[in-house]
This record gives C-alpha cells, structure tokens and sequence, in this order.
C-alpha cells in the first residue's frame, strides 16, 4: 500500500484574544501527490458562546463557509478559483488576526486523504 504525505491544519476560534481561548471548528488537509484540498467543519455554538456571549455567530459561520468553498475550488472558490489546491492551502493558514484563524500546519502519511481527514476531524474537532 502506498502513502503519501499531507499536510493540514485545525481552523479555531478564538473569540476573545485577550483571554487566549479557542475552539477548534475544523480541519484542513493537502495532500499534494493528488492535488486535493478538502475541509471539515462544525459550529459548536455551546463552546462558543460560553467563551464570548456577544460572539458573532453568523460571522463565524460565514467564515467557515468561505473556507469550505476555497477548499472546493471553482467558482465557490471566488477569487482564488485560478489557485492550485497548494495555493489556497497556504492561503488559509496563513497566519491572520480574526476570530476564525488557522493553526500550525502539521504533516502526516496516508494512503486515503478522505479517511484521514475523518479521522484528524474526529479526533481534534468532534
């Protein structure tokens, strides 16, 4: 069975920066040996709120919606649709000052890119 090497990156939240609290809201992967860029994502409004009742709910929602449609390409991709999968990862995990903002980029072997993602989603999101 071959492996290959990925790339991904848990997408937080961090709704209130003075404090340093975050929740994890999903999960990047970019497996570069077969050029695909996938996301995984959830609201967990509970966590949220409990760290910042004020938090911009619909905001953060809208966010994770523009990352999935940079993860799909194409037009949901809107202006990075041009980008190769390479390119709009290491445009989302970027480093930036929002509230939904990317971790550190990590590295792993697999031989399926979907299962892996499933699996790095269950263990560091769900």
């Amino acid at each position: 069975m071959e492996r290959y090497d990925y790339e991904y990156a848990v997408i937080r939240a961090v709704p209130r920066v003075e404090r340093g609290e975050c929740v994890n809201l999903g999960v990047l992967l970019y497996c570069r040996w077969h050029e695909r860029l996938l996301a995984r994502t959830l609201l967990p409004e509970a966590k949220l709120l409990a760290l910042d009742p004020a938090v911009d709910l619909a905001g953060v929602a809208r966010a994770l919606r523009g990352i999935e449609g940079v993860c799909a390409g194409g037009t949901a991709a809107g202006p990075a649709a041009g980008d190769s999968p390479g390119q709009r990862f290491r445009w989302l995990t970027a480093p930036r000052s929002a509230i939904v903002q990317p971790g550190p980029v990590h590295t792993g072997l697999t031989d399926d890119a979907e299962r892996e993602l499933a699996r790095l989603f269950d263990q560091l999101v769900a």
